[in-house]
């Protein structure tokens, strides 16, 4: 029973898969297409080859050995009825191709196109910068081995200019400001 109901999931899995039912909706819409496309090939193509012999090209048909009339019983190779019938197939994937892959090819192109387009990064604020770079000067001097053991920065207050920080006086504390944060 198990076995039973396994087979059927399985049969179930592989009919909800997409290419299968692709293939069957190509297949009934290629029926559709092949009344068509014979009518084509009768009306139009044996015409046209007509002109240059039969207009039916199921008589068109090479004799190997004796006479090749209906009742002549002799070795006929048919190939009118193959050149109809290639004619027939290739206009059909014709028609197949160029009405239903190529435009859902497109479709699916410009589907997978939109759904690629990277969001454009939001440029970072001056703060937002500022802030990273605060975090990172704070990681820097936890790593130094404490507050006061990082050399002084070119430009800061008290800082010599060629940014050595040699003799730097520390920078006055302003007043009410208790944080640890560079301003």
């Amino acid at each position: 029973m198990s076995e039973t109901k396994a087979i059927l999931s399985g049969f179930k899995e592989f009919l909800m898969r997409g290419n299968v039912i692709e293939l069957a909706v190509a297949v009934v819409v290629g029926a559709a297409f092949t009344g068509i496309v014979t009518a084509v090939v009768e009306g139009v193509i044996n015409p046209l080859i007509g002109a240059f012999g039969t207009q039916d090209l199921d008589q068109y048909v090479l004799c190997l050995t004796g006479d090749c009339s209906t009742d002549g019983g002799g070795a006929a190779i048919r190939w009118g009825s193959v050149l109809t019938a290639s004619l027939t197939f290739l206009m059909t994937a014709a028609v197949v191709y160029f009405l239903m892959i190529m435009p859902m090819n497109k479709f699916n192109a410009r589907r997978a196109a939109k759904a690629e387009v990277p969001q454009e990064a939001v440029a970072k604020t001056e703060l937002e910068i500022l802030i990273e770079i605060r975090d990172e000067l704070i990681a820097q001097r936890a790593a130094g081995g404490g507050e006061g053991t990082a050399p002084a920065l070119v430009g800061q207050r008290g800082a010599p200019a060629d940014g050595s920080g040699a003799d730097a006086a520390p920078a006055p504390e302003r007043p009410g400001d208790g944080s640890d944060s560079p301003r």
